[in-house]
């Protein structure tokens, strides 16, 4: 081998080297976090059941309480969703009606006086309860997720390219409090 095929090797070699080094970092991070973004933690948000982002940006769809304007629960709807749009300054947002019938909107159905079931309409493989509790007297958002009971505070979809209408789902992340522990609690499901 001459020096110069030597010197050509040497530096592909290392280059080839530092290549490896930071794509291994880069999935150990993805690992960690799921996603490329850093999404902002929704704050002093009325009444906020749960909220869920995902990829493509940073808007969080956010999943309150609908009360009447006696301070019930609205039975016919009890949860209202929106956005708060953080890629647009924050802006508070309600889903359109695509997003609604299609993707982020929830359908209910009463269970008793203070309990309904839920189901995303996008998603319904996944049944949600909403119930008032005693030890709080609030309402929280349940769902079980490999064998755990989950009180719901957020939820991640991570999303793989596809479409508009057929975006490419690989999985999603419940976070929130283990109803049995009492102890924070993250779940993944993957998403068929």
């Amino acid at each position: 081998m001459n020096k110069l095929s030597f010197k050509y090797f040497t530096k592909s070699l290392i280059v080839l080297t530092i290549l490896v080094t930071i794509i291994s970092e880069n999935l150990s991070a993805q690992a960690k976090n799921p996603s490329p973004l850093n999404f902002p933690t929704p704050k002093n948000v009325d009444n906020m059941l749960f909220y869920i982002q995902r990829d493509p940006n940073i808007n969080t769809a956010i999943y309150a309480i609908n009360y009447q304007e006696n301070g019930k629960i609205d039975k016919e709807n009890p949860i209202k969703g929106y956005w708060i749009r953080y890629a647009e300054k924050g802006e508070k947002k309600d889903f359109n009606y695509i997003q609604r019938k299609f993707a982020y909107g929830i359908e209910s159905k009463v269970l008793n006086n203070e309990e309904f079931e839920l189901q995303f309409v996008s998603y319904k493989k996944l049944p949600l309860t909403l119930k008032k509790i005693d030890s709080d007297q609030k309402y929280h958002v349940f769902v079980s997720v490999n064998q755990k009971r989950i009180q719901v505070e957020k939820i991640f979809v991570r999303i793989e390219g596809g479409s508009f209408w057929l975006p490419n789902v690989k999985y999603a992340e419940v976070t929130g409090i283990e109803a049995s522990s009492n102890k924070a609690i993250t779940e993944r499901i993957v998403l068929k």
